[in-house]
């Protein structure tokens, strides 16, 4: 993947020789001031929501001071007690920081100053964790990262009672805690702090805030430019590489909504003490597109969609997406979108913008926008020339559905191997899914709650996913430098309206092989959008090719006779993946298309591909080889073909109704009939698909000629077309 870019080498090297010396002033200053806590106070009891959020910190605050400090020597992995108690002393001393800027009560302070006493005792003599097992250990927790984390929640208690501490407790705790760990993660961890990833997000907000509170000039340039401050890492140029011009974050929507904090944090802090550096307005303000892209890349119900290494329980409701849509607010103007999203957050950040937001939400009474979700697209890479992403939806609010179609760059180490995949949902549903990762964060008798063999040897697995195996291996043979070096390519789309479409083809994931994937939506009549998939594979030798349909509901029914597996099973494989899927049954039709019809919740859901006697069904499900059950055990459909050159088509409607109460279902039958395929070759795709009372659609798709503005002429079966630009789509009634 193409990192850096000439242009912003030379913005960097003008922001480095623009910079002045820095000048310690008034604290607090990174995220709030003494005005911002005058504000608050004021205001408490006029906006419920700031109240809230202020009880909470006040809460947290006032057990902590009422316990004896407790600064153990580490030893646990996360979800350990060790682990636990780090992490909860520096949520402690942050909220109590907050409260005592607000209320003037120096009994907050007086815990914080010893707290960060017994800190500046501590770290000194800490070697490298105990339970470390990356190339980033860190020394209060098992990794670096946690340790970033201390130090921007650490940074912003000491912040707030700076001016309350004598010189000498400022210079001990300084010295002792804030530079030990600085340096440590600056020097001995200097690969980690330069990595342009998460991880070096949080590195540089710490490093930089925390030299920003001490006054150390030498810090905060190391944060904004790398060790070696010449611009080529550092958080600018993670601004820089990490966001594509349109705001796609390369690591996938949950990354994005972990990076957003330590992003909006450190930007907040440089806005405060650094507002020469203009950084909200950076390439062409680069964080509020940032926000947005995250936001468009949630659910209905506010879940991140799973790409990637993503955990699927993370909403926009979290404290990453509170904090930033809250400064993004203040910072941007007032957007009724991000007022939609902070409505719904349990409370504000207790700052200015965290005010302004409050009263906003307390002047609509209650009323309070719907989040809009469109049809959009990304771009990847620092360029926008890397592959991207594209959402398809159809409906409004709740009675929302959308196809995300992935045809991104590889997302660095928290990339999966899932080239052309697809994920659909359907009124908050997760119909078409995707497994996300194999983790159980911060439990600790699951590996330490950090990511499981599994997430390797399962869900970055290509067959993990809804794309085209080839030979039972993974795209780029699960090679993470090679799937770096390369990346799929959009052919065309067409968002909006009653046909949306996306196209791309990827030339390198086999080498021998091009992976060619084209997703239609249709919305007919009645609003119930049908998705066409179109999945072409071209190849001069024979393969074998498997197309994963994950889908989430209970199994109905299948057009497709099959064997089942009852008293015995087994993989379906031996590596790759495939050694995790138990083997239900398979099956074949003599038909020219296989349904499958499961049930989610009130409605009925088809998939029916594309058929003939060669084409094997297989019934599978996760948990195969997997003896400590990390793995959830949830349902496929494999739709397996042979040859060189070989076409999946595949109709995924919605349909029926199913009433637990009333005792009735109706509609449970899929509409798709019958496919043919007309013509497959280098210049036309073109396929009729056969509905129920007789209705045909006719698919012609380019396979040459992209251009929007290109004329086509063709006879097909005695009729001639015409039509301008890739495709055409006739439907009959």
């Amino acid at each position: 993947m193409k990192r850096l870019q000439h242009k912003w080498l030379m913005a960097c090297s003008i922001l480095v020789l623009g910079i002045q010396s820095f000048a310690v002033g008034q604290h607090p200053s990174l995220l709030l001031s003494k005005q911002d806590g005058a504000l608050i106070k004021t205001n408490l009891t006029k906006y419920l929501l700031l109240q809230q959020s202020f009880e909470a910190a006040k809460k947290i605050a006032d057990k902590a001071v009422a316990r004896p400090i407790d600064v153990p020597v580490p030893k646990d992995p996360a979800g350990g007690y060790t682990h636990d108690r780090h992490k909860n002393n520096y949520t402690e001393m942050y909220n109590a920081g907050l409260v005592y800027v607000v209320t003037g009560d120096e009994k907050y302070a007086a815990f914080i100053r010893k707290m960060l006493l017994e800190y500046a005792a501590l770290i000194p003599g800490l070697p490298n964790h105990p339970q470390a097992k990356g190339s980033s250990p860190g020394r209060l927790f098992h990794q670096a990262l946690n340790d970033a984390n201390w130090l921007v929640y650490s940074s912003q208690a000491y912040d707030c009672i700076y001016d309350y501490l004598n010189a000498e407790d400022r210079k001990k705790i300084e010295n002792g805690a804030f530079r030990v760990l600085c340096k440590f993660i600056t020097g001995d961890l200097q690969s980690w702090f330069n990595l342009v990833h998460n991880h070096g997000v949080w590195a540089c907000a710490a490093v930089g805030m925390t030299g920003i509170v001490i006054g150390d000039d030498e810090m905060v340039q190391q944060s904004l430019y790398g060790t070696a401050k010449d611009g080529k890492s550092g958080f600018l140029a993670q601004l820089n590489q990490l966001f594509s011009p349109d705001g796609y974050y390369t690591e996938g929507p949950y990354y994005a909504r972990y990076a957003l904090q330590p992003f909006y944090m450190f930007a907040q802090a440089l806005n405060n003490n650094r507002p020469q550096l203009k950084i909200f307005e950076y390439r062409n303000k680069i964080l509020q597109k940032a926000l947005q892209a995250a936001l468009q890349q949630t659910n209905t119900d506010g879940m991140f969609f799973p790409v990637n290494d993503a955990i699927r329980d993370k909403s926009y409701v979290t404290n990453e997406v509170m904090l930033a849509s809250n400064i993004a607010y203040g910072v941007y103007g007032a957007d009724e979108s991000l007022l939609a999203i902070s409505g719904r957050q349990p409370g504000v950040l207790l700052n200015k913008y965290g005010v302004q937001v409050a009263a906003a939400v307390t002047e609509r009474k209650g009323l309070l926008p719907m989040f809009q979700y469109s049809s959009v697209e990304y771009t990847d890479g620092a360029d926008g020339k890397e592959g991207g992403i594209s959402l398809l939806r159809s409906g409004k609010e709740n009675d929302l559905t959308t196809v995300l179609f992935k045809y991104a760059s590889h997302g660095l180490s928290h990339g999966h191997y899932d080239r052309l995949n697809i994920l659909m949902y359907d009124n908050g549903n997760d119909i078409l899914s995707d497994y996300g990762a194999a983790r159980f964060l911060n439990v600790e008798q699951k590996d330490g709650g950090r990511y499981l063999q599994e997430n390797k040897t399962f869900a970055m697995q290509t067959v993990a996913h809804n794309t085209v195996v080839v030979d039972e291996t993974s795209h780029f043979n699960g090679k993470e430098d090679d799937a770096e070096k390369k990346h799929p390519e959009k052919l065309f789309s067409q968002l909006g309206g009653a046909v949306q479409v996306v196209s791309a083809v990827e030339k390198n994931a086999y080498g021998n092989v091009t992976l060619q994937r084209t997703v239609y939506m249709v919305t007919d009549k009645k609003g119930k959008p049908v998705v066409l998939d179109v999945y072409r594979t071209i190849a001069d030798s024979e393969h074998q090719y498997d197309l994963p349909f994950y889908y989430k509901g209970q199994l109905i029914a299948t057009s497709f006779k099959y064997t089942a597996n009852s008293t015995a099973q087994a993989p379906l494989g031996i590596k790759n993946g495939y050694q995790h899927l138990w083997t239900e049954a398979k099956g074949q039709t003599d038909a020219t298309a296989g349904t499958l019809t499961f049930l989610d919740g009130n409605s009925f859901y088809s998939i029916s591909c594309l058929a003939d006697k060669q084409t094997d069904f297989y019934l599978a499900r996760i948990g195969a080889n997997d003896p400590n059950f990390n793995l959830r055990r949830e349902p496929c459909m494999i739709v397996r073909k042979k040859g060189s050159n070989s076409l999946f088509v595949n109709v995924v409607e919605k349909h029926g109704q199913f009433n637990p109460m009333a005792e009735t279902s109706s509609g449970s039958s899929a509409a798709t009939r019958s496919m043919r395929v007309i013509q497959n070759n280098a210049d036309y795709t073109i396929i009729a698909i056969q509905f129920a009372n007789d209705k045909e659609w006719l698919l012609v798709q380019c396979n040459k000629d992209y251009q929007a503005q290109a004329k086509h002429s063709l006879t097909v079966e005695g009729k001639t077309m015409t039509w301008t630009g890739p495709y055409q789509l006739v439907r009959g009634e």
